[in-house]
């Protein structure tokens, strides 16, 4: 029964934040002019410059955006833990009869949820102006999910910031300063092998470029073991570390 009631309390956290979502479209809004304009800059004014061996650069491209959009996208979710921290919303919410853990659990599900919607939208654009997937239906389905599933690993590590600085625009400062390093030192926009030896190094153990390669080589095909292998790993790690410090700031509160 416990379980059942946690389950429940997470749902029921879920769906507070979903409805947060439709009556607040901006939040909506916004969430997707980025991501289109991330696409839509990088193929039509970077894309005639940068040369990609073996393949179109939007195809080159768009597996990479997927997983950019979700990580920023994460940031979201310390940002709102952080403002219902400072509205006191969290003290109301640990004064109720229910699981610890349903306060981040719901507020990651639903940002997650966003998620699901914002890369099913970014496959659309790429799709319209070129993108095509290469290894089959499976294979496609797999790299959205994998672009999901690394998005929610980092929500939790943003939900950890949120509940440890407790303003909202500290969170947002604080969730994309340490991101940018991660996105832009990674296979996202160029091949590796273009980069400097010493940049190399660091890309190779970015687990972001782990994630891109993974999802590049599911939409495009090629090897994919590895890099799947490196980034369930790297997914594994995180949630294991985040889950447990944000729970416990939770409790702390």
């Amino acid at each position: 029964m416990s379980i059942y009631w946690t389950l429940s309390d997470i749902a029921a956290m879920t769906r507070r934040n979903l409805i947060r979502y439709v009556r607040i479209p901006t939040l909506i809004a916004f969430s997707t002019v980025q991501p289109v304009m991330f696409v839509l800059l990088f193929a039509y004014v970077f894309g005639g410059a940068i040369r990609t061996p073996g393949a179109k650069y939007i195809d080159y491209l768009m597996p990479g955006i997927m997983i950019q959009v979700v990580v920023f996208g994460s940031t979201a979710t310390g940002v709102g833990l952080a403002e219902d921290l400072s509205k006191g919303m969290i003290d109301r919410f640990r004064s109720l009869p229910m699981a610890r853990s349903a306060v981040l659990a719901g507020r990651t599900l639903a940002d997650t949820t966003r998620n699901v919607f914002v890369v099913l939208l970014m496959t659309g654009v790429g799709t319209l102006i070129g993108f095509r997937f290469h290894a089959g239906f499976l294979r496609a389905v797999a790299a959205l999910g994998l672009a999901v599933l690394v998005g929610f690993a980092f929500c939790w590590i943003s939900a950890t910031i949120g509940m440890a600085v407790g303003d909202a625009e500290t969170a947002q400062v604080g969730g994309f300063i340490w991101l940018f390093p991660l996105i832009f030192a990674s296979s996202i926009f160029v091949p590796v092998e273009t980069m400097p030896s010493w940049l190399q190094t660091v890309a190779g153990i970015n687990p972001i470029t782990s994630a891109v390669n993974a999802a590049r080589a599911l939409a495009l095909g090629g090897p994919v073991q590895e890099p799947l292998i490196k980034i369930l790993a790297w997914v594994a790690g995180i949630l294991l570390v985040f889950c447990t410090l944000s729970i416990r700031k939770y409790r702390r509160v």
